[in-house]
């Protein structure tokens, strides 16, 4: 299993393209003893295939399927360049994550980079990085790069019976993800609830918080705090600007009079809510004709066609529709799993959304760059 520590990172390198920094991470893996010298020629190919660039100033130079018999072992090096190097359309790379894997063994890398690449600020972090423990907490997530929302922090239908019930209910449900501590609970439960509007509660603090994170807690029934409506509450624990973009979709939903509508949405749905912005626009559903569904290579494919256009896009798998993703993020089109035959609904919205869409079309019926049946 394909894993980072500390002896991976080489800091402080420099190179004036590309192509040199391939061949440079290439002889470190020549010198870990993982690659033959001829592996550098498929690192090299593959990179005409496709530009591994992921996104945040990172890409996962490695070689083409041709060139595994020059792989001796499985390994990754990593090289940090805070110069930064040209990968082309104009990415920068911080951090190129060599890898030498003989079979999909690099899909562990990409799974663990899912959050550091979707994460706002994690670029200029990778960039300053001074040291390798900077750099492999980042990467594996011990540094916090987005806030904390899941499933097991959204309890529906609680037999809370009042306010004070329904925030100690959302207050353990913090407390069991280890996002808090007992400080934060005692906190929480002294202070006062703010009411958004439509029966909808805030309680927050960043006393006792271990991470920033949010839980979300409805009322099984009807009550009422101050001859207000009391059917669900939101609870905030910060100790960063994490949650800023979610106090930002609330203001956006109480200004739309829409707050009613998170108590007749599902998990996923409301975390939609929470999370992400709204794209109202042109669709489309396509079916994807890759034998081996949207792996690395067609996955990059169709994010780059996606990233030819401003208009902001989105997509989901038709079975299920809720979980929505930025077309424009390969770690996020990686996390949906899409195999052959899979429906994918787009939806696109902008200036160019139509031209956006037609162009997805097109390359996803052209095979995303592999032979298609």
């Amino acid at each position: 299993m394909l894993s980072i520590t500390n002896n991976d990172i080489i800091l402080s390198q420099a190179a004036d393209n590309k192509q040199d920094a391939i061949k440079s991470i290439a002889n470190s893996l020549g010198d870990k003893g993982y690659v033959e010298s001829g592996y550098v020629d498929g690192m090299l190919a593959r990179e005409t295939q496709n530009s591994t660039f992921l996104g945040n100033g990172i890409a996962i130079p490695h070689g083409t399927k041709e060139s595994s018999d020059q792989i001796k072992q499985t390994g990754v090096i990593l090289h940090h360049f805070p110069q930064g190097v040209n990968w082309g359309n104009d990415d920068t790379v911080y951090l190129a994550i060599g890898i030498a894997a003989k079979s999909d063994e690099h899909l562990q890398i990409l799974k663990m980079l899912t959050t550091v690449l979707s994460a706002e600020g994690v670029e200029e972090q990778l960039r300053d990085a001074t040291n390798a423990d900077t750099i492999v907490d980042l990467i594996t997530g011990k540094v916090q790069t987005e806030m904390l929302l899941t499933a097991d922090l959204i309890e529906l239908n609680s037999p809370a019976a009042d306010l004070s019930q329904l925030t100690a209910a959302a207050a353990a449900l913090l407390k069991n993800q280890h996002a808090v501590s007992e400080t934060f609970v005692k906190t929480t439960l002294a202070d006062q609830p703010t009411h958004l509007g439509q029966g909808l509660w805030l309680s927050a603090t960043n006393q006792g918080v271990n991470k920033t994170a949010l839980s979300f807690v409805t009322a099984s029934q009807a009550a009422a705090n101050q001859d207000k409506p009391v059917k669900g509450l939101i609870c905030l624990a910060s100790n960063s600007q994490l949650h800023l973009k979610t106090l930002d979709l609330l203001v956006e939903l109480m200004a739309q009079q829409k707050i009613a509508s998170i108590f007749t949405s599902n998990r996923q749905q409301i975390i939609n809510l929470l999370t992400k912005e709204t794209v109202d626009g042109s669709q489309v559903t396509l079916t994807i004709k890759n034998p081996h569904g949207l792996h690395a290579r067609p996955g990059a494919m169709l994010v780059n066609t996606a990233k030819k256009f401003a208009a902001t896009i989105q997509m989901a798998r038709a079975d299920t529709p809720d979980n929505v993703v930025n077309a424009k993020s390969l770690m996020k089109v990686m996390t949906l799993g899409v195999k052959f035959k899979d429906q994918l609904q787009f939806t696109a919205q902008g200036a160019d959304a139509d031209a956006a869409l037609a162009a997805i079309a097109q390359a996803i019926e052209e095979g995303l760059g592999e032979a298609i049946r």
